[in-house]
């Protein structure tokens, strides 16, 4: 723990990640609050507070079935044998039925009901599944995802994302460890199936998710990088976080061969609209056909009915997805990409020239009698364990239990009542924040809450005009509301700039802190912009003065 200096904290602003940075003014805000006995607020960080605790005591409860299991046809105490599978769905229920009380018992019954009732599922070949795969005796087969949790995951990815397979065709889902598992290995099979190679030309929807901001700058990849910006804003001055017609025309460039989206974004946390997810299509279908897309949507939960760009440019997406903030996981490591069989990377893929077709036959040749026949995702699933590996890649099996576990709980629940209050819990937060600022925020179906991001510099120029914004700049640097914040309040925040945003704006996470500490961090801010405010009437009544 250190007291840095408003010197040494400017100094490594912007020449950092923001989540490094963070660290720094975390060791400031720990110095103050121990200084002054008072909470230190740490709304930088993206996991939350909160955790799904039936799908958990499911989990553990299943657990205990699946030990006593190993025990009945092998048992020398310590060591017992594997899960056998002749009988095991009419042994499940007998222990359900004998052990009612036990935490989750009810939600794991039924969790096996859906898939016997609902998916059809033969029930000695679903609990099997479940109670090998929770043991974790075996590598996961098939690598990519086990077979009755693939189809437990992919409805609950078709009602939370709205993947479309009437539109898109048939889907095929890869479990992996979290999102950020999903974006090394998308960027590694991109280049190394020379779909992009160093130089090549992406595209950023921004603001966005530090890293993809860094990573194409890295030794190995030094892509060019266009930026799609969200550039409107409504009538209180206020972001909408949403791209005009003119930004995503930059689209309509057929050199540009990548888009990488978070959706809602992060650090606002919204949405894309309908109206600029429609003209986004007109985009790529009437210009850019081939474009590849990288969606991730780890937040796409919070917002009612949305609707995933899977669902919107089945053909040239790839859906990422993360258990980690919905469900408060994030040190489970859940994730899923999600890719129709028919899609543009197969088609980039058959497209390449016959010599690098034969350098990839080369890279698969140990797979494959006929390598040139694998798919894409076949392909991510091998790069994932650099090909030699192949047969031993996939997500460990008892974290895809718990994932499956979180989706049929997600599926069983009709009345959406996990979904309701996650969203209520977010929502209220938000306007506790913006209501100790006094700042009006329309309301917006495709907020999802999970963060805002306030432009200090928009608000200055709605409220004080163009002046007010001239004095902040030329007297203030963007990194002062930080500090502020660290060495007052004891108050850690991001910077938005960090994230390809507007350079006087901040992040607050929204979901990590209890209810009443956001109106705290609210009156903070408006504190530290009630003293710039003071300090320019103070400065234009001094100068009038001096004119006189």
């Amino acid at each position: 723990m250190k007291k840095y200096s408003y010197k040494e904290i400017q100094m490594i602003y912007g020449k950092i990640s923001p989540f490094e940075f963070k660290d720094r003014l975390i060791d400031l805000a720990k110095y103050n609050s121990n200084k002054n006995n008072m909470p230190l607020l740490d709304a930088g960080r993206g996991n939350p507070n909160w955790t799904a605790a039936t799908p958990r005591e499911a989990f553990f409860t299943f657990g205990q079935f699946a030990v006593n299991e190993t025990r009945l046809n092998w048992d020398l105490g310590n060591l017992a044998g594997m899960p056998q599978k002749t009988g095991i769905c009419d042994r499940f229920y007998n222990y359900i039925n004998e052990n009612k009380d036990m935490p989750g018992a009810e939600l794991l019954k039924n969790i096996v009901d859906y898939g016997i009732n609902e998916l059809n599922f033969n029930g000695d070949d679903f609990v099997h599944e479940l109670a090998d795969a929770i043991i974790g005796d075996n590598y996961p087969v098939p690598d990519r995802m086990l077979p009755h949790l693939e189809k437990i995951v992919h409805n609950y990815l078709v009602q939370e994302m709205k993947y479309n397979t009437k539109l898109g065709g048939e889907l095929d889902i890869f479990a992996v460890e979290g999102a950020t598992a999903a974006m090394c290995y998308i960027f590694d099979s991109l280049m190394a199936n020379e779909l992009l190679r160093k130089g090549d030309k992406i595209a950023l929807m921004t603001p966005i998710f530090t890293p993809y901001l860094e990573i194409p700058h890295l030794p190995r990849y030094e892509f060019e990088v266009i930026n799609i910006n969200a550039d409107e804003i409504d009538e209180y001055g206020n972001h909408t976080w949403q791209y005009s017609k003119k930004e995503l025309e930059k689209l309509k460039d057929t050199s540009i061969k990548a888009l990488f989206v978070v959706n809602p974004n992060n650090p606002a946390s919204i949405a894309i609209s309908d109206e600029c997810a429609t003209n986004l299509v007109d985009v790529v279908k009437n210009y850019n056909k081939d474009l590849m897309i990288i969606s991730d949507d780890v937040y796409g939960t919070f917002v009612n009915e949305f609707t995933s760009l899977m669902c919107k440019l089945p053909y040239n997406t790839i859906g990422v997805y993360s258990y980690s903030k919905y469900f408060g996981v994030t040190g489970w490591r859940l994730g899923t990409m999600a890719l129709h069989k028919n899609n543009v990377f197969d088609k980039r893929i058959n497209d390449l020239d016959e010599e690098l077709k034969l350098s990839l036959n080369k890279r698969y040749s140990d797979m494959s009698l006929n390598p040139s026949s694998l798919s894409f995702m076949d392909r991510i699933v091998a790069d994932s364990r650099l090909v030699a590996l192949n047969h031993t890649a996939g997500l460990s099996t008892p974290q895809q239990i718990q994932m499956a576990f979180f989706s049929a709980f997600a599926l069983i629940d009709k009345e959406n009542a996990y979904k309701k209050l996650n969203i209520s819990i977010c929502n209220k937060r938000h306007d506790l924040l913006y209501n100790a600022l006094g700042v009006v925020i329309k309301e917006d179906k495709n907020n999802a809450a999970y963060y805002t991001q306030f432009d200090i510099e928009s608000w200055g120029k709605y409220n004080y005009g163009d002046d007010f914004v001239k004095y902040l700049k030329s007297h203030y640097s963007p990194v002062d509301v930080l500090y502020k914040l660290a060495n007052n309040y004891s108050i850690v925040l991001l910077s938005g700039s960090g994230f390809a945003g507007p350079d006087w704006s901040v992040r607050v996470s929204l979901a990590n802190l209890s209810d009443e500490y956001y109106y705290k961090i609210g009156k903070a801010l408006k504190n530290i912009l009630s003293e710039y405010v003071n300090d320019y009437k103070n400065y234009n009544n001094n100068n009038s003065n001096l004119t006189i």
